[in-house]
């Protein structure tokens, strides 16, 4: 006699799971458009990637006023130029970032699609998809990544489209269709090296690992695949050296490859210019707790994948092995920054969610087992959703915008063209535009530029990621009179001051 199946897995079962998936996908979006005025601040990083952007919307390599750029393919930039392009230009670069976050939060959007599509079909459960697209769209951390204008975004989606058209070659013998299949899956992997590089160590690596593991039969397809993640690659440094720029774009790629195997720490927190990877973990344990408890469980996941799941499960399972190696090496010895970690985060929901459903379907001769593993199951899974909820509630309950409101608060009351001194990368970049920004901190060297403004972001000076140290910062402001202050999640305290400017008698001296 079969048993009634709950409401709401039987209520799945009656709704297709396209719908299913695009109602995530909808869900996942909405969160990110509704934080996008409210958090994370701007930071460095989102202004050059949205200057890339702006400067590809009518054609070209993407340059800033440094020149062209080299360090990271243009697969994201030229992105944003389409959207600049459909949108129109922003006024200022916090509306630009604005609006490039915007873009990000839909192409999150696009990825929930796939990782419920791509969940669903690996462990034939819709209801296993909606657990993976409840957990991205609500983590902590894939959040912050989401809603920040960085590349990592659209990166994984491209991987997670290639791994949804490859799945389909691990379950049966799909002839010169599967061919096609292939190189399809092949080229939405390269679109991803186009858009970042280090995603070829979680395609291709993957792909070359499964001509052993997964396809010893078939070991034309997973090859066929490698070597059409190649060509989106290819046609691009074709055209930089058509155009005459492979010298450069030469240059700056084995400077990368030193940088991504840590010969040289320029960035990161292997660099030494930055508070260490155990502190921050700590910081953030209560932001990311979730997220720490799922890249803990992942391990205990996979190698049960490896031993006794079929095929696709297995070629996902690699996935996640590669980018755990990746990111280990990372931690070791390479360039570690925050941001990678969303290259591990995405695979892990997967693996683990393929194994709880492994777990749940145990047969009846280990019931009191199956039983234990779905009670556990269900509570990870609750638990999970639970802290993440609680952590966006709390991180939208009150704006994180302290430069937006600085830059506004600075175009009222601070003539144009004024001299500032800056702490800090970002602040120098939002405010470039209106302004003469420097680290002037000598005496000396402010009387040169005329120096009467500084813009403190506390957080930044007191964790040892500014020029100045915190005694420095303290001295320069301390005969200043407070302008404008705004304390948020980011930065901390943001504090503009009026300072007073040197004598130019001081010009005579030593400038330091």
């Amino acid at each position: 006699m079969s048993r009634a199946l709950p409401m709401p897995v039987a209520w799945l079962r009656a709704v297709p799971l396209w719908a299913v998936a695009v109602c995530g996908g909808l869900f996942t979006a909405l969160l990110r458009l509704f934080g996008v005025g409210r958090g994370p601040d701007v930071f460095g990083d989102e202004i050059f990637y949205w200057r890339f952007g702006h400067s590809v919307a009518h054609g070209g390599f993407p340059r800033d006023d440094g020149g062209l750029f080299w360090l990271h393919p243009p697969g994201f930039f030229y992105l944003e130029g389409g959207w600049e392009r459909l949108f129109g230009a922003s006024a200022d670069v916090v509306s630009g970032v604005y609006q490039m976050r915007q873009l990000n939060a839909l192409l999150a959007g696009f990825t929930a699609v796939v990782l419920v599509l791509l969940t669903a079909r690996v462990t034939r459960s819709t209801l296993a998809g909606v657990a993976v697209g409840a957990v991205f769209a609500i983590d902590p951390f894939i959040l912050r990544i989401n809603q920040r204008v960085l590349i990592e975004t659209s990166a994984m989606l491209w991987v997670l489209l290639g791994y949804l058209v490859l799945l389909p070659l691990t379950e049966r013998n799909p002839g010169v269709k599967g061919r096609r299949r292939a190189a399809a899956a092949g080229l939405l992997f390269g679109l991803a090296i186009l858009t970042k590089d280090v995603t070829a160590l979680v395609t291709v690596l993957p792909l070359l690992a499964a001509t052993v593991f997964i396809w010893p039969s078939k070991r034309s397809l997973p090859l066929l695949a490698a070597g059409f993640a190649a060509v989106p690659y290819a046609i691009y440094v074709s055209t930089v050296a058509w155009a005459g720029h492979i010298d450069a774009l030469w240059g700056t790629k084995t400077h990368g490859i030193r940088r991504l195997l840590g010969l040289v720490q320029e960035t990161g927190f292997n660099s030494g210019k930055s508070t260490s990877l155990s502190q921050r973990l700590i910081e953030e344990m209560s932001s990311f707790g979730s997220t720490y408890v799922l890249l803990i469980l992942a391990p205990l996941a996979v190698v049960p994948l490896l031993r006794r799941g079929g095929p696709p499960q297995r070629l996902l399972a690699l996935w996640y092995v590669s980018a755990t190696l990746a990111l280990g090496y990372a931690v070791v010895k390479g360039t570690l920054e925050e941001q990678q970690l969303y290259l591990l985060i995405v695979p892990t929901i997967v693996i683990l969610t393929m194994r709880a459903v492994q777990l749940w379907e145990r047969r009846t001769e280990r019931a009191p087992r199956a039983a234990v593993s779905r009670v556990a199951a269900v509570s990870m899974l609750t638990l999970t959703l639970a802290w993440s909820g609680f952590t966006f509630a709390g991180a939208t309950a009150q704006p994180d915008d302290g430069y937006e409101r600085l830059r506004q608060y600075m175009t009222r009351h601070v003539p144009a063209g004024s001299s500032i001194t800056s702490m800090s990368e970002s602040s120098s970049l939002l405010l470039e535009d209106r302004y003469r920004m420097g680290e002037w901190a000598t005496p000396q060297a402010r009387a040169r530029e005329r120096v009467a403004y500084v813009v403190v972001p506390w957080r930044i000076v007191e964790h040892n990621l500014s020029s100045f140290t915190p005694r420095e910062a303290r001295q320069l402001t301390r005969h200043g009179a407070l302008l404008f202050s705004f304390h948020g999640r980011t930065y901390g305290t943001v504090e503009l001051y009026r300072v007073p400017v040197p004598p130019p008698s001081l010009l005579g001296g030593r400038d330091g």
